[in-house]
């Protein structure tokens, strides 16, 4: 007897981290040649001393941690967002306007839940961030792809083509992952116009805004006093603050919206973690000078990585920045072969294209994402030193 799958999560691919990671079973790994894993866009170290310590007075003293707390989180955390967005971007942000979710994923599935359903049409730019491809699939909406074009920036006059009566939302990661680019605000306040004269939501996550190499704001997106009429924006405390374990992301929207979002989120969490949230809100108010020193460390490395393919003639580098890579390589072989291959014969995973773009489609055969976040200078060197001794 075989039980009944739903036909959409049948047809949504596997989640490409875990493929894979599957691809190092059997795999052997010289003592001279460990493996570098440039996979997976996740800190590595657990938070600084003085947040941990936080969380932990928290679990032994703070009774309300261990109990349900509010659908759309604590009021200090939504207040603190709120606070520190209006100042950073220079605009008008009510807590009302702020959700928490148990991570950035579950506030675009939480978003997306409001927006669109069977039948409808998302239009996302690619290479896309492949968790936000598999939630519309598995929800039976249509993934209008939109090709980035040079330099991995996608142009709001190539939307306007894609758009149908079942669009619903345009959705942009800035900094982006995988190609790493950040967007220029002429861009994205071109998006923003484009969707609020079709009545379409602009959806921006900023998952990776705090390791942008820009000074100021990198957008104005804000600054419009009716920005929540179009604009939902994305974030995620797990960069910034290493708190992937606690899952804490952020939902910033109108109250209207927020309110459609709670019923989503009261189904499938009740609450945000409430460790997590104060581990975060914690991190607002104390780290904000570590943080830059984080961010300064992965503008290093992204210096590293631009001149490491500098160096490999051969290879491309489409684009490069926040926690990524991303790359053209210069073998007569499929992307999805090539990383299976540089596992066993350099030691080194990391994801092709094929696993950011439509099947079939040319240019994920020949692109690469590296995480070069995850790996330090001496890390960074020997990659290059085995992609440059790496033969087919």
């Amino acid at each position: 007897m075989t039980l009944p799958l739903n036909p959409a999560m049948a047809a949504t691919d596997p989640p490409p981290v875990m493929e894979a990671r599957r691809w190092l079973q059997g795999a052997i790994f010289p003592a001279d040649r460990p493996l570098i894993n440039v996979s997976q866009a996740a800190p590595v170290d657990p938070p600084p001393l003085g947040l941990r310590q936080a969380l932990a007075d928290a679990a032994l003293h703070n009774d309300a941690a261990h109990l349900y707390g509010p659908v759309l989180g604590l009021p200090e955390l939504r207040a603190e967002i709120a606070a520190q967005w209006s100042a950073a971007y220079d605009g008008t942000i009510d807590d009302s306007q702020v959700a928490i979710t148990q991570g950035c994923n579950q506030a675009f599935t939480a978003v997306m839940s409001t927006l669109a359903g069977s039948g409808d049409e998302v239009i996302l730019p690619t290479p896309w961030y492949f968790n936000h491809k598999m939630w519309l699939d598995m929800q039976g909406v249509t993934t209008v792809p939109l090709p980035a074009g040079p330099g991995l920036i996608p142009q709001a006059e190539d939307a306007a083509r894609l758009i149908t009566p079942r669009t619903r939302a345009i959705v942009l990661v800035s900094p982006n992952n995988p190609g790493g680019v950040e967007y220029p605000a002429e861009t994205l306040a071109a998006f923003r116009d484009l969707a609020r004269a079709h009545d379409l939501a602009l959806i921006v996550d900023e998952t990776y805004r705090d390791f942008d190499a820009r000074s100021g704001r990198p957008h104005d997106l804000f600054t419009d006093p009716d920005w929540d009429d179009t604009l939902i924006q994305l974030y995620s405390f797990s960069k910034a603050y290493r708190l992937t374990g606690h899952r804490v992301g952020a939902i910033i929207a109108s109250t209207a919206r927020l309110a459609e979002v709670e019923k989503f989120l009261d189904t499938v969490a009740i609450c945000p973690s409430q460790l997590g949230q104060i581990g975060a809100l914690w991190g607002m108010r104390n780290l904000a000078q570590w943080v830059a020193g984080e961010r300064d460390e992965i503008l290093s490395r992204r210096a590293a990585m631009v001149s490491g393919f500098a160096a490999l003639p051969d290879w491309k580098l489409l684009g490069c920045g926040a926690y990524f890579a991303y790359v053209e390589h210069p073998f007569d072989m499929a992307s999805d072969a090539l990383a299976k291959q540089l596992v066993h014969d350099a030691s080194l995973l990391m994801l092709p294209g094929t696993m950011f773009q439509p099947p079939g489609n040319p240019d994920g055969r020949r692109q690469l994402r590296i995480a070069f976040a995850n790996v330090d200078a001496t890390g960074i060197t020997e990659m290059f030193r085995r992609l440059a001794a790496f033969r087919p």
